[in-house]
């Protein structure tokens, strides 16, 4: 038995065509999300690497 896949964004049904979106607008939505920067990835950097001289390069 297969389980049908929700839509992250209103957890309709997943449509193959947009998937794991059940709409182009749905994708739309998630990819202006991450443009925005609304969406964050965790990283293990350390205080102060982020800025601008405050990391250890070079």
């Amino acid at each position: 038995m297969r389980i049908a896949a929700k839509c992250p964004i209103c957890s309709k049904p997943a449509d193959e065509k947009h998937r794991p979106f059940c709409s182009k607008r749905c994708a739309d939505i998630d990819l202006g999300r991450w443009l925005k920067e609304g969406y964050r990835v965790e990283t293990e950097e350390g205080p102060g690497e982020d800025e601008p001289g405050g990391g250890s390069r070079g």
